[in-house]
Protein backbone atom coordinates (compact mmCIF):
# COMPACT_ATOMS: atom_id res chain seq x y z
CA UNK A 1 0.00 0.00 0.00
CA UNK A 2 0.94 3.28 -0.64
CA UNK A 3 0.41 7.13 1.11
CA UNK A 4 1.44 10.22 -0.78
CA UNK A 5 2.34 12.74 1.98
CA UNK A 6 2.32 16.42 0.92
CA UNK A 7 3.92 19.11 2.96
CA UNK A 8 3.66 22.94 2.14
CA UNK A 9 4.98 24.31 5.38
CA UNK A 10 8.28 27.28 5.63
CA UNK A 11 8.69 26.93 9.34
CA UNK A 12 10.82 23.78 9.13
CA UNK A 13 10.65 22.20 12.60
CA UNK A 14 8.34 24.57 14.04
CA UNK A 15 5.18 23.60 11.58
CA UNK A 16 1.97 22.78 12.90
CA UNK A 17 0.76 21.58 10.28
CA UNK A 18 3.98 19.20 10.08
CA UNK A 19 3.02 18.27 13.43
CA UNK A 20 -0.33 17.09 12.62
CA UNK A 21 1.04 15.62 9.85
CA UNK A 22 3.01 13.44 12.13
CA UNK A 23 0.60 12.15 14.34
CA UNK A 24 -1.64 11.13 10.87
CA UNK A 25 1.44 9.28 9.65
CA UNK A 26 2.78 7.70 13.30
CA UNK A 27 -0.75 6.04 13.52
CA UNK A 28 -0.84 4.88 10.00
CA UNK A 29 3.15 3.26 10.59
CA UNK A 30 2.02 2.10 13.65
CA UNK A 31 -0.75 -0.59 12.26
CA UNK A 32 0.64 -1.03 8.99
CA UNK A 33 4.32 -1.08 8.91
CA UNK A 34 5.02 -2.11 5.32
CA UNK A 35 3.07 0.95 3.98
CA UNK A 36 5.06 2.57 1.15
CA UNK A 37 5.50 6.53 1.83
CA UNK A 38 6.07 9.05 -0.67
CA UNK A 39 7.22 12.17 0.07
CA UNK A 40 7.23 16.07 -1.55
CA UNK A 41 8.06 18.84 0.83
CA UNK A 42 6.69 21.84 -1.08
CA UNK A 43 8.06 24.20 1.29
CA UNK A 44 11.55 22.79 2.15
CA UNK A 45 12.08 21.78 -1.92
CA UNK A 46 9.49 24.24 -4.44
CA UNK A 47 8.21 23.12 -7.82
CA UNK A 48 9.25 25.86 -10.40
CA UNK A 49 6.96 28.07 -10.46
CA UNK A 50 7.44 28.96 -13.94
CA UNK A 51 6.68 24.71 -14.68
CA UNK A 52 2.73 25.40 -15.09
CA UNK A 53 2.75 27.86 -17.53
CA UNK A 54 5.43 26.05 -19.56
CA UNK A 55 3.27 23.15 -19.38
CA UNK A 56 -0.16 24.16 -20.43
CA UNK A 57 1.56 26.10 -23.02
CA UNK A 58 3.56 23.20 -24.21
CA UNK A 59 0.79 21.03 -24.28
CA UNK A 60 -0.99 22.97 -27.40
CA UNK A 61 1.92 22.75 -29.30
CA UNK A 62 3.11 19.56 -31.43
CA UNK A 63 5.72 17.65 -30.02
CA UNK A 64 8.24 18.75 -31.89
CA UNK A 65 7.77 22.46 -31.74
CA UNK A 66 8.17 22.42 -27.92
CA UNK A 67 11.38 23.77 -26.26
CA UNK A 68 13.14 21.83 -23.93
CA UNK A 69 11.16 23.67 -20.76
CA UNK A 70 7.92 23.08 -22.37
CA UNK A 71 9.06 18.94 -22.33
CA UNK A 72 10.39 19.42 -18.86
CA UNK A 73 7.11 20.96 -17.60
CA UNK A 74 4.72 18.47 -18.95
CA UNK A 75 7.02 15.38 -18.06
CA UNK A 76 6.90 17.00 -13.86
CA UNK A 77 2.88 17.69 -14.16
CA UNK A 78 2.29 14.28 -15.17
CA UNK A 79 4.77 12.67 -12.29
CA UNK A 80 2.98 14.96 -10.07
CA UNK A 81 -0.24 13.93 -11.37
CA UNK A 82 0.54 10.50 -11.22
CA UNK A 83 1.58 10.67 -7.52
CA UNK A 84 -1.76 11.49 -6.55
CA UNK A 85 -3.66 8.39 -8.96
CA UNK A 86 -1.19 5.98 -7.73
CA UNK A 87 -1.50 6.71 -4.13
CA UNK A 88 -3.99 4.38 -2.01
CA UNK A 89 -4.54 7.36 0.42
CA UNK A 90 -2.78 11.20 1.08
CA UNK A 91 -1.74 13.30 3.73
CA UNK A 92 -2.21 16.86 3.16
CA UNK A 93 -0.23 19.10 5.52
CA UNK A 94 -1.18 22.83 3.67
CA UNK A 95 -1.30 25.61 5.86
CA UNK A 96 -2.78 29.40 5.45
CA UNK A 97 -0.45 31.82 4.32
CA UNK A 98 -1.37 35.34 3.98
CA UNK A 99 -5.01 34.43 4.35
CA UNK A 100 -4.90 31.96 1.28
CA UNK A 101 -3.35 28.64 0.21
CA UNK A 102 0.46 28.85 -0.09
CA UNK A 103 1.97 29.71 -3.63
CA UNK A 104 4.26 26.29 -2.91
CA UNK A 105 0.76 24.36 -2.51
CA UNK A 106 -0.92 26.65 -5.23
CA UNK A 107 1.68 25.47 -8.06
CA UNK A 108 1.28 22.11 -6.88
CA UNK A 109 -1.98 21.80 -7.70
CA UNK A 110 -2.12 24.29 -10.95
CA UNK A 111 0.87 21.18 -12.27
CA UNK A 112 -1.47 18.33 -10.91
CA UNK A 113 -4.16 19.39 -12.65
CA UNK A 114 -2.49 19.88 -16.24
CA UNK A 115 -0.88 16.75 -15.39
CA UNK A 116 -3.97 14.71 -15.03
CA UNK A 117 -6.77 14.10 -17.75
CA UNK A 118 -9.54 16.34 -18.80
CA UNK A 119 -12.15 15.90 -15.76
CA UNK A 120 -9.78 13.54 -14.33
CA UNK A 121 -10.41 12.18 -10.38
CA UNK A 122 -7.12 11.45 -9.38
CA UNK A 123 -8.41 10.60 -6.02
CA UNK A 124 -11.67 8.88 -7.11
CA UNK A 125 -13.09 7.85 -3.72
CA UNK A 126 -9.78 7.65 -1.63
CA UNK A 127 -8.94 8.60 1.70
CA UNK A 128 -7.96 12.08 1.78
CA UNK A 129 -6.49 13.94 4.99
CA UNK A 130 -6.23 17.64 4.97
CA UNK A 131 -4.12 18.97 7.57
CA UNK A 132 -4.27 23.14 7.50
CA UNK A 133 -3.50 25.34 10.00
CA UNK A 134 -4.22 29.17 10.68
CA UNK A 135 -1.57 31.68 12.81
CA UNK A 136 -5.06 33.75 13.81
CA UNK A 137 -8.70 32.97 14.70
CA UNK A 138 -10.98 33.29 11.20
CA UNK A 139 -14.35 31.76 12.92
CA UNK A 140 -17.60 33.66 13.34
CA UNK A 141 -17.85 36.54 14.96
CA UNK A 142 -13.90 37.32 14.86
CA UNK A 143 -12.69 40.02 13.09
CA UNK A 144 -11.26 38.54 10.45
CA UNK A 145 -14.48 35.80 9.74
CA UNK A 146 -14.08 35.87 5.77
CA UNK A 147 -10.64 35.97 5.19
CA UNK A 148 -9.98 32.20 5.53
CA UNK A 149 -9.57 31.94 1.39
CA UNK A 150 -7.53 28.46 2.04
CA UNK A 151 -9.82 26.03 3.52
CA UNK A 152 -12.41 25.97 1.38
CA UNK A 153 -10.66 26.08 -1.49
CA UNK A 154 -9.05 22.93 -0.33
CA UNK A 155 -12.31 21.63 0.18
CA UNK A 156 -13.63 22.42 -3.83
CA UNK A 157 -10.09 21.05 -5.20
CA UNK A 158 -9.39 17.75 -2.89
CA UNK A 159 -13.16 16.54 -2.36
CA UNK A 160 -15.36 18.07 -5.44
CA UNK A 161 -12.32 18.14 -8.34
CA UNK A 162 -10.13 15.35 -7.34
CA UNK A 163 -13.10 13.11 -5.88
CA UNK A 164 -11.15 12.22 -2.54
CA UNK A 165 -12.81 11.03 0.63
CA UNK A 166 -12.24 14.21 2.27
CA UNK A 167 -11.27 14.25 6.09
CA UNK A 168 -10.49 18.04 7.41
CA UNK A 169 -8.59 18.64 10.07
CA UNK A 170 -7.90 22.42 11.18
CA UNK A 171 -5.64 24.31 13.87
CA UNK A 172 -6.17 27.96 14.70
CA UNK A 173 -4.46 30.69 16.57
CA UNK A 174 -0.71 28.53 15.84
CA UNK A 175 1.01 32.25 16.63
CA UNK A 176 -0.27 32.20 19.72
CA UNK A 177 3.00 32.32 21.98
CA UNK A 178 4.88 33.68 18.70
CA UNK A 179 2.97 36.71 18.35
CA UNK A 180 2.36 38.97 22.03
CA UNK A 181 -0.70 40.50 20.57
CA UNK A 182 -1.84 37.17 20.90
CA UNK A 183 -1.02 36.47 24.36
CA UNK A 184 -4.84 37.33 25.85
CA UNK A 185 -6.06 33.91 24.09
CA UNK A 186 -3.16 31.42 25.25
CA UNK A 187 -5.63 29.35 27.25
CA UNK A 188 -8.51 28.95 23.98
CA UNK A 189 -5.17 28.23 21.62
CA UNK A 190 -4.23 25.15 24.04
CA UNK A 191 -7.28 24.07 23.57
CA UNK A 192 -6.95 24.08 19.98
CA UNK A 193 -3.40 22.65 20.00
CA UNK A 194 -5.08 19.82 22.26
CA UNK A 195 -8.67 19.04 19.62
CA UNK A 196 -6.61 19.17 16.17
CA UNK A 197 -3.67 16.69 17.83
CA UNK A 198 -6.68 14.50 18.77
CA UNK A 199 -8.40 14.33 15.83
CA UNK A 200 -4.85 14.11 13.58
CA UNK A 201 -4.34 11.17 15.60
CA UNK A 202 -7.79 9.82 15.41
CA UNK A 203 -8.09 10.50 11.24
CA UNK A 204 -4.51 8.23 11.17
CA UNK A 205 -6.27 5.96 13.04
CA UNK A 206 -9.07 5.53 11.28
CA UNK A 207 -7.43 5.72 7.78
CA UNK A 208 -5.38 2.79 8.81
CA UNK A 209 -7.90 0.94 9.28
CA UNK A 210 -9.92 1.14 6.16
Amino acid sequence: MAVLRIDASIQGPRSASTELADLVEAEWSAARPGTTVVRRHLGADPLPAEAWANAVHGSFLPEDQRTTAHHDSIALASSVAAELRDADAVILALPLYNYGISQHAKAWIDLAMVGGGQGEKLLDGKPAIVLTTRGGAYGPGTPREGWDHNTDYLRRVVADIWGGDLTLVEREFTLVGVNPALDAFTEQAALMRKAAHEAATAAGRHLATR
